[in-house]
């Protein structure tokens, strides 16, 4: 979770951008392209083909260069918060913070605004931000064993704890609300269609929530998450360095690689991760607050990122970045977290080889139009774009994201061998 209002922290659903339309700026350029032009305003008939022949144009663009991205050798995902808000119905920080600090029944406003008062948390310079009031707590703790602090912070770690946890499901009638997933499955479905002899799909994410592994769970899909296979599952990174192959029942054949299997690096813990007291990691339903292996939404979380098992995620995280041949895709990331930005900005200076697309609902906003909350890392992508390097903004939230993915199976094999040829003459950025 992030402090963002954009993709991370958006107060209302997200599942179309501004105006409905959908566009893109390519490295370079400084125009953006419309790709779902609005022409409803526009009565010239002439002017209604010239812009359809455009968008037309565009979409074709954008189509080759979603393509070859997908077929580059390392293809690693960047999921934030903007993933699970919208039609998914996962709580933005702004829901958070009615849920912890406006619910009156569970934390009376006259208590709340002493605590406020106790860690010098000054409401109209922060805002309404659940982060910031964080992590002005935990500072306070550092200092001074605070009993009703203490559990002011325990208690807005449930609530985090809760809502990113049921929106999902029904617990009492054991019922699993899948059609919030639809474009989760779909997006795991495209992108695990690449070739099963490329490094594997790597999706990693700053949410706590179980979306990705329910969608592939209904799909099939096999989940290498870091955790054993067996009961208890517990952590241990050598898991990543596992695969999985078929082999046949009456050959010693090696075998061939399994289709539909994917990394899933979850950043800043999961809702379904407890910490035991021998130090273990183990995947457990419900875990406590106290328990739950978690980096909350608070300052610190640079320094949470270095203790296991997220130091050991932030570790393959980096390592990826630096692989050559990389295609890194953002979606739903407002580049507020620095220790998980300021990785792309370092290796896009320093990989030549790697693409950057970023797809959000509110990109050309957080490029064109920056405020006070929009991160600084922004600007400096645009200005590297406009400079020629290989990154890609997309106007367009997860949903409407996922829809622009091509699929790589639809391929005629005539056009499969065009796009072969193209890549072998054109090179990696054609």
């Amino acid at each position: 979770m992030s402090k963002n209002n954009h993709s991370e922290a958006a107060e209302g659903p997200i599942n179309k951008s501004p105006a409905g339309i959908l566009k893109f700026l390519a490295p370079s350029q400084t125009e953006w392209q419309e790709i779902r032009p609005d022409i409803a305003q526009i009565k010239d008939k002439n002017e209604i083909n010239k812009i359809n022949s455009n968008s037309k144009e565009a979409k074709r663009t954008l189509d080759e260069m979603l393509l070859s991205s997908l077929q580059m050798s390392s293809l690693i995902i960047l999921c934030g918060s903007g993933t699970s808000l919208g039609d998914v119905g996962g709580p933005s920080m702004n829901d958070l913070w009615n849920y912890a600090i406006n619910n009156e029944s569970q934390s009376p406003k006259d208590e709340v605004t002493k605590i406020m008062k106790k860690v010098n948390f000054v409401e109209e310079n922060e805002g309404k931000n659940i982060e910031a009031l964080l992590s002005q707590c935990e500072a306070y703790l550092h200092v001074k064993d605070d009993k009703k602090v203490r559990d002011f912070v325990e208690y807005c770690k449930k609530v985090i704890l809760g809502k990113c946890t049921l929106f999902l499901r029904d617990e009492k009638a054991g019922v699993w609300f899948d059609e919030k997933l639809e474009g989760h499955c779909t997006f795991l479905h495209r992108l695990s269609r690449r070739r099963v002899r490329d490094p594997r799909l790597k999706v990693f994410t700053t949410n706590y929530d179980l979306c990705f592994e329910r969608a592939a769970s209904l799909q099939s899909l096999i989940v290498n998450d870091g955790f054993s296979y067996t009961q208890p599952r517990l952590f241990d990174p050598r898991f990543f360095g596992y695969d999985i192959v078929r082999r046949s029942l009456t050959t010693a054949e090696h075998g061939d690689y399994l289709e539909g299997v994917f990394h899933l690096l979850k950043l800043h813990g999961s809702v379904n991760w407890a910490r035991s007291s021998n130090g273990r990691i183990e995947e457990k339903n419900n875990p406590e607050p106290s328990e739950a292996c978690l980096i909350y939404p608070a300052r610190g979380k640079y320094q949470l990122s270095y203790i296991q098992p997220h130091l050991e995620l932030i570790s393959q995280y980096l390592t990826s970045l630096r692989e050559p041949n990389t295609c890194l895709i953002v979606t739903g990331f407002g580049f507020n977290d620095d220790h998980l930005s300021e990785p792309i900005l370092a290796a896009v200076k320093t990989n030549p080889r790697l693409r950057l697309i970023v797809a959000d609902f509110n990109a050309e906003d957080s490029i064109d139009r920056q405020s006070k909350d929009t991160s600084n890392y922004w600007k400096e992508f645009s200005t590297l774009a406009k400079n020629g390097e290989d990154i890609w903004f997309i106007n367009a939230s997860f949903k409407d994201f996922v829809s622009l993915i091509p699929d790589l199976r639809s391929l005629t094999s005539a056009q499969q061998l065009e796009k072969v040829i193209k890549r072998s003459l054109g090179g990696a950025n054609e």
